[in-house]
């Protein structure tokens, strides 16, 4: 059911994490070529809004809190009441299409696409079955294994929009870019290499003496410098843990090492300071995933992740991964070799460990 009216109005619905909103950004780019003079609309929640500020291809993006991220003092009723508003305001704006920009089939997506009341829902749906209320349903198997990107851009083919998925694409706020640059400069530094400590996934995590001895020793062979990067907070903390001692301990042991500290505090301040590093050295996480949407190399540490679906998508890359599923297992000798492999090569690869 292709729209034959080139001015209709999409929304797309993506509620998850940080890596799966840069993954389904390429829909926004490929709806906005199929149809140009459309009203392209996108829904997240409050944390991760900040991935689609900015894009070029949305015309407005909406976001509701979800409860675990409520500002300190703010009721659960207060989150509840603002939830609803933005339901009655999305009504008002009588969406056509829309879609749910997840893999696989999300109900919790769908029960808030209905209360939307657009005129079409567009979802993926398990082969062989069908969802009330999905009117254009896109059958979908986990089997072969794809990318993330490739899988939720799947859910465009309704439109007849098929294909090479245009490369993820986050925009950096220019104020905060502004301040990052502004931090380089300050040290006498140009384009430094990002290193992203944190991991959500402890598995992913590399040991922190390792982190500290590439740091060392890329300055030391390769005269480079480096902007530091991590999820601030204290490590005890239940609800947000954070790498602030791991960040200590890194520039305490690198006396004379160009580094600049870039807590990312706040996810525009993540993206801002991504953007003015030339290579990333990270763990799999939001972080690499929007270090390729910002169009950076990377090297990067998986441990016990999916390397098909979840590998940095569209830009020269090495992965280690160690047999063991534990990024704690890839040694100093590896990463720097495969450090010097990203270097040398244009292409994406996946190096052994």
């Amino acid at each position: 059911m292709i729209p034959s009216d080139n001015r209709a109005s999409f929304l797309v619905i993506r509620r998850d994490n940080i890596g799966d909103l840069v993954c389904t950004t390429p829909l926004f780019e490929a709806l906005r070529r199929r149809f140009p003079a459309a009203r392209i609309y996108a829904l997240t929640n409050s944390y991760n809004l900040p991935v689609l500020r900015n894009n070029p291809f949305i015309d407005e993006a909406f976001a509701y809190t979800k409860g675990k991220h409520r500002e300190p003092g703010t009721s659960l009723g207060s989150v509840y009441a603002q939830r609803l508003s933005l339901i009655w305001h999305l009504r008002s704006l009588r969406i056509d299409y829309a879609v749910i920009g997840s893999c696989g089939f999300v109900p919790r997506a769908l029960s808030f696409a209905r209360l939307l009341r657009p005129r079409h829902i567009v979802s993926h749906v398990p082969v062989g079955r069908s969802i009330r209320g999905v009117d254009m349903p896109v059958p979908h198997d986990w089997e072969p294994p794809r990318h993330e990107v490739e899988d939720v851009y799947s859910v465009l083919a309704p439109f007849g929009i098929a294909g090479t998925p245009p490369p993820p694409r986050v925009v950096p706020d220019p104020q905060e870019r502004a301040r990052a640059e502004a931090a380089i400069h300050d040290r006498g530094i140009r384009a430094p290499i990002a290193v992203h400590i944190s991991a959500r996934k402890p598995t992913n995590r590399w040991p922190v003496e390792r982190v500290v001895e590439l740091m060392r020793r890329l300055h030391t062979k390769r005269n480079a410098a480096f902007m530091l990067f991590w999820s601030p907070g204290d490590a005890r903390n239940p609800r947000h843990p954070g790498d602030d001692d791991k960040a200590r301990a890194v520039l305490e042991q690198l006396p004379g090492v160009p580094v600049v500290a870039h807590p990312s505090e706040r996810l525009e301040a993540l993206i801002a300071g991504l953007s003015v590093c030339e290579r990333v050295i990270c763990s799999d996480g939001g972080a690499m995933h929007i270090a390729a949407a910002l169009g950076k190399p990377i090297l990067c540490f998986f441990g016990n992740s999916g390397a098909t679906r979840w590998r940095p998508w569209g830009v020269p890359h090495v992965l280690l991964q160690p047999p063991s599923l534990n990024a704690a297992d890839i040694s100093l000798e590896e990463a720097y070799a495969a450090y010097d492999r990203l270097l040398n090569s244009s292409r994406p690869s996946k190096a052994p460990a």
